[in-house]
């Protein structure tokens, strides 16, 4: 069984070429299209890393990570954010604040976002 990666996004074609993906390269993939939808599914199963969009209706991407870092079993748990306001976050107060690993810009590259996920999820992979 591959490692699990929840993606959370209000646009549906950005979800579905992202799933796409990562399933083909060996990953199980859940697709959730906001913050609670994905905190319930975090909730449910827990993933190896999530992506999340920063703009989404009911609970924002940030608001995600937040409440992940309230708790004891999700503190540790890896994100990635995707943003079309890449340039307007701080990589590094992210980093430091939420422990977010990195900002991906929209619009962005299917291709580039798994390298990004096999750098966490499969260094040993990434780097052959």
């Amino acid at each position: 069984m591959g490692k699990r990666v929840l993606l959370c996004d209000d646009e549906i074609h950005i979800l579905r070429a992202a799933e796409f993906k990562l399933k083909r390269a060996g990953y199980e993939v859940r697709v959730a299209s906001d913050g609670e939808e994905g905190w319930e599914l975090i909730q449910q199963e827990m993933p190896d890393l999530v992506v999340t969009d920063c703009q989404m209706p009911r609970l924002d991407g940030l608001g995600l990570i937040a409440r992940a870092r309230e708790h004891e079993t999700t503190r540790e748990l890896p994100f990635f954010m995707l943003t079309a306001k890449g340039l307007e976050l701080s990589h590094a107060d992210l980093a430091e604040r939420l422990n977010v690993l990195g900002v991906i810009s929209k619009p962005f590259s299917p291709r580039d976002l798994l390298r990004s996920i096999d750098e966490v999820l499969q260094p040993a992979a990434a780097s052959g």
